[in-house]
């Protein structure tokens, strides 16, 4: 099964997850079919906490890929933010 989810990286207590496509099977940080984005938690200033490829979700998940618990969250913070009116 082929699975969207996040892969850690960033240094001890400085976390950053790219959020990639990849098969059920391999690691969380092993191999990995595309890169769909970034979260990063501990953003700040002008720095951008989170980017997603919405286009390329919808189309990995149009074709039958999963969505992790977290990743599902991120993508309906995405989509919100997408949805409101810029002030």
């Amino acid at each position: 099964m082929v699975v969207i989810r996040l892969a850690r990286g960033g240094a001890n207590k400085r976390p950053f997850y790219n959020i990639v496509v990849s098969d059920s099977r391999s690691r969380r940080d092993g191999n990995f079919i595309e890169r769909l984005g970034f979260y990063n938690p501990m953003a700040a200033g002008g720095e951008q906490p989170l980017r997603l490829a919405l286009d390329r979700i919808n189309y990995w998940a149009g074709v039958g890929a999963q969505l992790s618990p977290t990743v599902k969250r991120l993508v309906g913070q995405a989509q919100a933010q997408t949805a409101a009116p810029a002030a």
